[in-house]
C-alpha cells in the first residue's frame, strides 16, 4: 500500500515537473496589436536616474494589485504561473526580435495604461518614477 501511494505521488509530480517545463516561455517573436503610445511619451527614456534594484522589487513582488513576474515570469519570459492561463501569452521580455522595437516610452504607456485585448491591466497604484525602475529593471537584466 505505501509503495502504491509513493508511485502515485511521484507520478503526479513528475506530470507536474514535466508540464510546467513545457508551459513556460512564451513563444518568441510575439506578435501585438498594442495601441501606440502617444507622441509625447513613445521616444521618452527616464531610465538613466531609474533605480533598478527598486525595479526588481517592484517585478517581483511589490506591485499591486500583484507582481509582474505573476504573469510575466522570474525570468520575464512570459512563463508566469497566472500568465498560462491568459491568451494571448504575457509579453517576454527576453525575446529580442520582440522587444528590439519596443521603446522604454512604449513600455511606460503600456504599464501605465494596460494593454487591450491581453491580460496587461494597467497599473495606477505604481508612480511614474516606479514604472521606470521596472522599465529600467525589465531593459537591463531581463533582456539581455
Amino acid at each position: 500500500m505505501k509503495k502504491s501511494v509513493m508511485l502515485l505521488v511521484f507520478a503526479v509530480l513528475s506530470l507536474f515537473a514535466v508540464s510546467t517545463a513545457f508551459a513556460g516561455a512564451a513563444k518568441c517573436p510575439q506578435k501585438r496589436k498594442t495601441k501606440k503610445a502617444p507622441a509625447s511619451l513613445y521616444n521618452k527614456d527616464k531610465t538613466k536616474s531609474a533605480n533598478k534594484k527598486n525595479g526588481k522589487a517592484i517585478f517581483t513582488k511589490k506591485a499591486k494589485p500583484m507582481a509582474c513576474k505573476m504573469c510575466h515570469g522570474d525570468k520575464g519570459d512570459g512563463g508566469g504561473k497566472l500568465g498560462a492561463a491568459l491568451k494571448p501569452k504575457p509579453r517576454n521580455f527576453t525575446c529580442k526580435k520582440t522587444m528590439k522595437d519596443v521603446t522604454p516610452g512604449q513600455m511606460f504607456w503600456i504599464i501605465k495604461n494596460g494593454s487591450k485585448g491581453t491580460g496587461m491591466a494597467p497599473f495606477k497604484t505604481l508612480k511614474d518614477k516606479e514604472i521606470w525602475d521596472v522599465i529600467k529593471y525589465i531593459r537591463e537584466d531581463l533582456m539581455k
